[in-house]
């Protein structure tokens, strides 16, 4: 397809050259000869006028042309992913379509677990890939290759729309043996106390850390975890506590001997958002799922309530 006399297509090539920097790693990724990236190149540069890339012993480096270009060049083509990935119509109990979430472990345990019997009943060809949060995640976000990215407000791209999908307190949890836990927890009990704490991302922050020095508690830290599901397994046998979301709480005391109970200090709530590819807004499917999984979790929390 051509647009203003240049052949769509190409910008695939350009994109991919400004990337590898070399003509045959990028007929490599293409599955294409190296001769045909070459024609690409100097068709690319007769319609732009720019030399685009010049070579430099075995790389060619981008001229400054073309580094402008880059980023318009990846959101024009992130749309044009995003754009053909929507489907016409969606009947979830006939489409065998398979959506890619991402979301952390604690999501993915205390909401997608309790969600996910459910939708098996009405969507059973369905299928769901869930990936864990990491450094890439909103550029899967921007290219495409996410459906869903489920994540706390302040990690959102402010280039995609975004849906509160549920508000959370956080409590503190113990071993149900733990002496701790067994009596109302007091702001000296925070002071006193050594805990286990979920410590995400590269730079190992904890939230309930962060938290807890705003009200004047340092907290100090026996174990770290790089993961939300192996804390109340790490509480066991322990005198620590932890400061989790209360759903993971309810959800872990089901199934452990794991006691918990308001936090006698204020600590702000988790909100926990679904966002989407700006393209992708009135994708019938997405919407299914978006509204399938926000009525689930109004049942679950109507059945805490109960």
């Amino acid at each position: 397809m051509r647009f203003k006399g240049l052949d769509l297509n190409l910008l695939v090539v350009l994109d991919v050259l400004l990337e590898r920097q070399n003509v045959t790693r990028a007929a490599e990724q293409l599955n294409t000869t190296q001769p045909a990236i070459s024609a690409a190149l100097r068709r690319l540069r007769d319609h732009f006028g720019d030399m685009l890339l010049a070579q430099n012993g075995k790389q060619m480096l981008p001229t400054a042309y073309a580094l402008a270009l880059r980023e318009p060049l990846r959101a024009l083509l992130s749309d044009a992913n995003a754009l053909v990935s929507i489907q016409a119509g969606f009947e979830p109990a006939t489409s065998r379509r398979n959506f890619r979430i991402m979301a952390s472990d604690f999501v993915a345990s205390a909401i997608l677990g309790e969600w996910f019997p459910g939708v098996r009943k009405i969507a059973p060809d369905i299928s769901f890939t869930v990936s864990p949060p990491g450094d890439a995640s909103l550029g899967l976000l921007d290219s495409g290759e996410l459906d869903l990215f489920i994540s706390p407000q302040q990690f959102l791209s402010a280039m995609h729309p975004a849906r509160l999908l549920f508000e959370d307190r956080h409590v503190v949890a113990g071993w149900s043996e733990n002496p701790l836990i067994r009596e109302p927890v007091t702001r000296q009990t925070l002071v006193a106390s050594k805990f286990i704490a979920a410590q995400i991302g590269r730079d190992r922050r904890s939230f309930a850390a962060d938290e807890l020095a705003e009200c004047g508690i340092t907290m100090r830290i026996a174990m770290g975890a790089a993961y939300f599901s192996i804390v109340a397994d790490l509480l066991e046998s322990t005198d620590c506590l932890a400061i989790i979301p209360e759903r993971y709480a309810r959800r872990a005391a089901r199934h452990r001997p794991i006691a918990w109970q308001p936090l006698p200090v204020p600590i702000a709530p988790l909100h926990e958002c679904v966002q989407y590819h700006r393209t992708r807004a009135e994708d019938p499917g997405l919407k299914w799922l978006i509204g399938n999984l926000m009525d689930s979790i109004g049942q679950s929390d109507s059945g805490a309530t109960d």
